[in-house]
């Protein structure tokens, strides 16, 4: 897949995703203030717009369509909600050791109390979600443990995005995909970003403080490591 249809597929779900759980919020505060007609358009919209995620997350991993479950052997279909398991893990692991602890830094900065209590407490069940995961993993004997280096590597990117560390060189991290936190754009280093003086085979942490997100515009330092 071109790497620019990648990025818009992306972008794609985590809109498509977000409108869902957007359109959800609005049909419980509908139905709290007793219009249930309008409740009921929110929660319709918001399922058609996770029939629109699921499309486009199916572009994206390809690995996990399944035309005929009949067909599937068991290894293959062990193999299948391993590869689920193996992305919720890999998920809940990045946001309580880089995503959530990152935001939380950034509103203690801004002194944001509320902010601060709500990323922590979302550390906390990210943590207890990823634990679930593993364990079914392990009871119903589909993955391993996840691999250690995971947590080091998300460690190692959250003490470089807090000031705690120097960014790694050459390291998996400093070599590989960064994210937009504002608009979800990512950057390849494979691919640089030309339009901006960037050339292919450029590292993030080789990039100049001053570059920008060549979509939203925000600054470098609002660019995490990418865990997909």
């Amino acid at each position: 897949m071109d790497h620019g249809t990648l990025q818009n597929l992306e972008a794609a779900f985590g809109g498509e995703s977000m409108a869902n759980r957007k359109y959800l919020f609005f049909a419980d505060l509908a139905k709290q203030l007793g219009h249930g007609e309008l409740a009921r358009l929110f929660r319709e919209t918001a399922q058609q717009e996770t029939e629109h995620a699921f499309a486009h997350f199916r572009l994206l991993h390809p690995e996990l369509v399944v035309e005929n479950p009949d067909a599937l052997d068991q290894e293959a279909k062990n193999a299948l909600l391993a590869r689920c398991l193996e992305l919720a893990i890999e998920g809940e692991t990045y946001e309580f050791e880089v995503m959530y602890p990152s935001f939380a830094a950034q509103a203690q900065r801004d002194r944001d109390a509320q902010a601060v209590a709500e990323f922590n407490e979302q550390i906390d069940e990210s943590k207890e979600h990823a634990g679930i995961f593993k364990t079914a993993a392990r009871n119903f004997g589909l993955l391993a443990p996840v691999e250690q280096h995971h947590a080091g590597r998300y460690g190692q990117a959250l003490a470089t995005l807090t000031g705690a560390g120097e960014e790694p060189q050459g390291s998996d991290v400093s070599s590989g995909r960064w994210i937009c936190k504002v608009c979800g754009v990512i950057y390849d280093p494979a691919q640089g970003d030309p339009d901006s003086g960037i050339a292919a085979g450029t590292p993030f942490n080789a990039i100049p403080e001053d570059w920008s997100c060549p979509i939203c515009g925000t600054r470098k330092a609002n660019f995490i490591p990418y865990a997909g």
